[in-house]
């Protein structure tokens, strides 16, 4: 199976080829930056490199969007959002939440009892497939039941 850089590279030529500028600049971009992660690591990224810089990228977006829609931009928070979903197709699928609750019932259950302590737990197990925003959430609202 092809690498995670490889199929971003084949995605970007096929733009090409279909003459999608948007897409081919959002995958030229994320590119540029996985060649900018390639020169820190001083070595080629890694699937799971790759995956974290695409996810910086969509968290970016998301951000930007969170600004348009606040400075009664929505065409511009739109276009955010529709290249987050572009991004999304290129990472692995996403962790269902039932299965971050257990783990996080399970880290309560093992004697954490804040936020920090369930987060350092969970984390590990769900490295580069499940978003810091969701099991933190999850966390929440396990730790508010429990007490």
């Amino acid at each position: 199976m092809a690498s995670l850089t490889e199929r971003l590279r084949a995605a970007m030529n096929q733009a090409r080829k279909d003459r999608d500028q948007a897409r081919t600049l959002l995958l030229s971009t994320i590119l540029a930056d996985l060649k900018n992660r390639e020169f820190e690591l001083q070595h080629s990224p890694s699937d799971e490199e790759a995956a974290e810089v695409l996810r910086r990228g969509m968290r970016r977006r998301r951000e930007a969007a969170e600004q348009f829609n606040a400075g009664g931009r929505a065409d511009r928070a739109a276009v955010e959002l529709a290249e987050v979903k572009a991004l999304e197709e290129f990472l692995p699928a996403a962790i269902d939440p039932e299965e971050i609750r257990r783990a996080v019932r399970a880290a309560i259950a093992g004697g954490a009892k804040d936020v920090g302590k369930v987060m350092g737990q969970v984390m590990p197990q769900f490295k580069g497939r499940a978003d810091g925003k969701v099991v933190n959430q999850i966390a929440r609202e396990e730790l508010a039941t429990t007490v």
